[in-house]
């Protein structure tokens, strides 16, 4: 399978899950806490990419909601459509992150809320690097994933199949501050999506700051 067919084939996997993915995730405490930890740390107005961006909620709801300036990425047209009904407050844009343009020192903060998940770890070192130079100076990035030693394997997610690469919890930290960024907060817990089959799930939050 060629790259492009598994972008098609990620975005596909969003597309048909829609508004299920928000049921099942939205109710995440420890997401909830990393925003409110990014927004203890921004000015008025601030300018915030929402990699991944989904339904817009709870991520680009809650920063827009707080009067910030908030674009979300996400190579899911269902999810952009849902998102912009949901978030009028935020832009959104289909697109994969990969091929967007990025200026060096353009977002006050970023946010990565499990959007590393179907992408190399190599494409997801040099996306990492990417968003890093993108904060300026004193800027906040905020990740999260599944903190689990993994690298193309086959897996089914809430019914979809789809291929997974992720890094250990220490490996990843290694990988952000690689990136010239420091990790200021780290939180790991255990999740169970709100779906009647679920079963929880290590899911890992970095907060982490550029130097100044």
């Amino acid at each position: 399978m060629t790259d492009r067919d598994e972008r098609r084939r990620a975005a596909a996997v969003f597309d048909a899950l829609g508004a299920r993915y928000e049921e099942a995730f939205g109710g995440s405490a420890a997401h909830r806490e990393a925003l409110e930890w990014l927004l203890e740390r921004l000015g008025p107005g601030s300018r915030v990419l929402d990699v991944g961006s989904g339904t817009g909620r709870p991520t680009a709801a809650v920063l827009a909601a707080a009067g910030h300036d908030v674009l979300g990425i996400d190579v899911s047209p269902v999810m952009v459509e849902l998102a912009a009904r949901q978030v009028p407050g935020a832009a959104f844009r289909c697109a994969d992150i990969r091929d967007v343009p990025l200026d060096d020192g353009s977002y006050d903060a970023v946010c990565v809320f499990f959007s590393l998940l179907q992408m190399s770890r190599a494409e997801q070192s040099g996306l990492v690097r990417r968003l890093a130079a993108a904060l300026r100076p004193g800027g906040h990035l905020v990740l999260a994933t599944v903190p689990v030693d993994v690298e193309d394997v086959e897996a089914v997610f809430m019914g979809q199949p789809v291929r997974v690469t992720s890094f250990a919890a220490a490996d990843l930290a290694a990988l952000v501050e690689a990136a010239g960024l420091t990790v200021v907060s780290e939180q790991q817990v255990l999740f169970t999506p709100g779906l009647p089959e679920a079963e929880p799930e290590p899911h890992l939050f970095l907060c982490c700051r550029r130097s100044p």
